[in-house]
C-alpha cells in the first residue's frame, strides 16, 4: 500500500491540475444545492433531530450542513450525508452505480471543523482526492462481491482514508481506519431500496458516519487491517494509476432528482414535448423500453418522496405533463396531480436485451407517445443529458444550484455560499464558506 499512502497524505492542491480542481469546486457547488433543497425533506429533517439528540459534540463538534447545531464529527457526516442523499439529484459514477460525493462532503466539512482545518486549498484537495479513492473503492467492490451494495459502502473506505489524511496518521494507522471502515461499512442492498423504496435510500450517510468512525477509532490504537478492496492482488490495477488517471472527471450531472435509472425516459419525454409542442392531455398512452433495473423501479403511485424517486413511471409522467421534474414535483403535493397520476398509470415498461447488456456503461430507454389522434412517436435510444463523455456547461449546473438552493437560502445567501465555492483554493481560507454551508 505504499504508493497509495503516498498519493494520500503527500498530494497536495499544488500537486493537482487546475481542471481537476475546477471539477473539484463543480461537484461541490451541485452537492450544496442538493444538500439545500434536500433540507426540506421529511428523512433530512429526522435525521438531523437525531443527530442532535443523539450525537452529541463533545470536546470536537462541527456544524451539521444546512443546519447550524454542533454535534459530534461522526453525527454531523451522518446528518450531512442522509440530507443530500435525502434528494437525488447528486453526481454519481456508472461503474459504482452509485455516489461518492454525498457522502465524503458533509464528512471533510465535519473532520476539518472538529480539528480546526482552515487551508482551502488543503479541503479542495482532499475532496479531489476522496473522489479518487471513493470512486475506486466501489468499482472494487463491485469486482470482488457477489451482491450490488449501497454507495455507504465505499464511502466509508474514503471517508476513512481522508480522516487519516486530516489527523496526519502513519502509514499503519492509515491501514487500520481504512480497513475498519471497509469491515463495519454499510454494505447493504441496493435493489432492496429500489424495490421497497424507504428513507434507507443509499447508505451514503452511514458510510460517512463509519468512515469518520474508523479514522478516529485508528489514531486511538484501534486495530482493523487490512482493506480486501483496496490491497487485494485482484484490484491492484484500480489503484496503480492514483494521481495519473483522474477518475472525479468520469462523474455523471443529474439534472433532475430522481434516481439515474429512470432518467433517460425523462429525457425522451423533454425531447419529443418540446420537438413537437406537445401538451400532455394529447398523449393517449406511453411505452417504455429500457434496461433491467429501470424496470424495477416500478412504483407508479407513488406515497412519499422516495418512492418518486425510485421510480420510472412516475417522472416520466411529470415531465410530460409538467415539461420539468424539480424538488417540487417530487413531493407530497404532487401525487395527487390526475393528469400526472393518468399519464403514470397508462404507461408500460418493458426491457430490451440490447439495452440491458448497454449497462452499466450505459443507460438508455425508448420512449413511444401514443396519441390520441392515431400517432405514435417514438424517441429513439435516448440517454440522459450529464454523462462525463457530453458533460454540461457550467451555467447549467450553476442554474440548478441556484433553482434548489434559492427557496431554502434566499437571494443573498445563494449567492455568497455560490461566490465561496469559487474562491476555494485562493489561499482565502474555509472560515466563510463553513460558516455559509452550516448556516439554514
Amino acid at each position: 500500500m505504499p504508493g497509495f499512502h503516498d498519493f494520500l497524505h503527500d498530494t497536495s492542491a499544488a500537486d493537482l491540475p487546475d481542471e481537476v480542481l475546477a471539477l473539484g469546486r463543480r461537484w461541490l457547488l451541485d452537492l450544496l444545492g442538493v444538500a439545500a433543497g434536500g433540507s426540506r425533506t421529511s428523512l433530512s429533517r429526522i435525521i438531523r433531530n437525531h443527530a442532535a439528540e443523539h450525537f452529541a459534540a463533545g470536546s470536537k463538534g462541527a456544524a451539521m450542513l444546512m443546519d447550524g447545531r454542533r454535534v459530534s464529527p461522526a453525527g454531523a457526516a451522518l446528518a450531512g450525508g442522509m440530507t443530500i442523499d435525502s434528494l437525488d439529484g447528486h453526481d454519481g459514477h456508472k461503474l459504482t452505480k452509485g455516489h461518492v460525493g454525498c457522502g465524503l462532503l458533509p464528512a471533510l466539512l465535519a473532520i476539518s471543523q472538529a480539528e480546526g482545518l482552515t487551508d482551502d486549498r488543503e479541503f479542495l484537495a482532499s475532496l479531489v482526492l476522496g473522489y479518487e479513492i471513493g470512486t475506486r473503492a466501489g468499482i472494487a467492490l463491485h469486482r470482488t462481491a457477489s451482491d450490488y451494495h449501497t454507495s455507504g459502502a465505499w464511502i466509508a473506505v474514503a471517508v476513512a482514508a481522508l480522516t487519516a489524511r486530516l489527523l496526519g496518521l502513519d502509514h499503519a494507522r492509515t491501514r487500520h481506519a481504512i480497513g475498519i471502515a471497509e469491515y463495519h461499512g454499510p454494505r447493504s442492498q441496493m435493489m432492496r431500496c429500489i424495490d421497497h423504496p424507504t428513507m434507507l435510500k443509499d447508505g451514503s450517510g452511514w458510510g460517512a458516519m463509519a468512515g469518520v468512525s474508523a479514522g478516529y477509532l485508528a489514531a486511538d490504537g484501534f486495530t482493523g487491517a487490512p482493506a480486501i478492496t483496496v490491497e487485494a492482488e485482484d484490484t491492484a490495477d484500480l489503484w496503480s494509476d492514483l494521481g495519473e488517471r483522474w477518475r472525479i472527471a468520469e462523474q455523471y450531472f443529474k439534472l433532475w432528482p430522481v434516481c439515474r435509472w429512470a432518467q433517460p425516459p425523462v429525457q425522451a419525454a423533454l425531447n419529443l414535448r418540446a420537438e413537437h409542442g406537445l401538451t400532455s392531455e394529447q398523449v393517449e398512452r406511453i411505452e417504455i423500453v429500457t434496461f433491467h433495473q429501470s424496470l424495477r423501479l416500478a412504483i407508479r403511485e407513488p406515497a412519499t418522496t422516495e418512492e418518486a424517486q425510485y421510480s420510472t413511471a412516475y417522472p416520466t409522467a411529470v415531465a410530460l405533463a409538467r415539461g420539468r421534474v424539480d424538488p417540487a414535483d417530487i413531493a407530497g403535493e404532487s401525487f395527487a396531480d390526475p393528469e400526472i397520476r393518468r399519464l403514470a398509470a397508462s404507461i408500460t415498461i418493458t426491457e430490451n436485451e440490447d439495452y440491458n447488456a448497454a449497462f452499466p456503461h450505459r443507460r438508455i430507454a425508448d420512449l413511444r407517445l401514443v396519441m390520441r389522434d392515431g400517432r405514435v412517436l417514438t424517441s429513439g435510444p435516448t440517454e440522459a443529458i450529464g454523462d462525463p463523455e457530453a458533460p454540461v456547461p457550467m451555467a447549467m449546473l450553476r442554474g440548478k444550484y441556484r433553482a434548489y438552493a434559492l427557496p431554502v437560502l434566499g437571494e443573498t445567501a445563494t449567492a455568497d455560499l455560490e461566490q465561496a465555492v469559487d474562491r476555494l483554493g485562493d489561499g482565502s481560507g474555509t472560515e466563510r464558506f463553513f460558516g455559509l454551508a452550516g448556516r439554514r
